[in-house]
């Protein structure tokens, strides 16, 4: 079942989340709003031609597990890896957020500005729909979030973690994930995340929490030329 993270993003758009995608048989993409990110059946030769009616030149899309020559019309922006981790020990016993808010439609805004001011990952205004959401609050202020984006088959991803700079330091982060962790494995699932190579804290953090690493993949960010 792990194997299904060599590519998660295709298993995922193809799977559980195909009604929050468009593509063809063997290219997809999350719909326009939620995470830029594409999939594709091959990731050895994979069908740019085939997801090309469905973006738009001034769109940016992560690409996991491809390394080869840029098509013709598309062209590489960025290049890194990251790793892949999954849960690898015990569930945690009590919920060590029971203070967090799930967050829904209402916090999109809130949330996407976070994510816009701490960058952790692709993101967009509808990715909370993904799965659950939880955040930390200040009085109205939304200072720390974590939730679910990709999933397939027990697989589900924990993503979307970040605090914003003025409440660091404070464990939110963390607890937030713990949360996480703790409903997924209740519900049967197989948590796991991913984070860039460049991000050495979090990698150590999150070895330290529970996670193993399963493999380190090539990351691209493409767009169209």
């Amino acid at each position: 079942m792990k194997q299904l993270l060599d590519n998660i993003a295709w298993h995922t758009l193809s799977g559980p989340h195909a009604s929050f995608s468009v593509g063809a048989t063997d290219a997809r993409r999350y719909a326009p709003g939620f995470s830029p990110i594409v999939g594709f059946a091959n990731t050895q030769n994979p069908n740019f031609d085939a997801l090309t009616p469905y973006c738009k030149p001034d769109e940016h899309f992560y690409c996991d597990g491809w390394s080869g020559a840029a098509p013709s019309g598309w062209r590489v922006d960025v290049e890194t890896t990251m790793f892949k981790m999954f849960w690898d020990t015990s569930m945690p016993e009590t919920d060590p957020a029971p203070e967090a808010q799930s967050l829904g439609l209402a916090h999109a805004p809130q949330a996407l500005e976070l994510a816009h001011l701490t960058r952790p990952g692709p993101f967009g205004l509808r990715t909370i729909e993904l799965g659950e959401y939880f955040g930390i609050f200040e009085g109205e202020r939304l200072v720390a979030m974590a939730g679910e984006r990709m999933h397939a088959d027990t697989l589900r991803e924990i993503s979307g973690v970040c605090t914003h700079p003025d409440f660091q330091g404070r464990g939110f982060a963390k607890r937030l994930m713990l949360k996480l962790v703790r409903r997924q494995i209740q519900r049967g699932e197989l948590p796991f995340l991913h984070v860039m190579r460049e991000n050495t804290n979090a990698r150590r953090l999150y070895a330290r929490m529970g996670f193993q690493t399963y493999l380190e993949s090539v990351v691209r960010v493409v767009s169209q030329q």
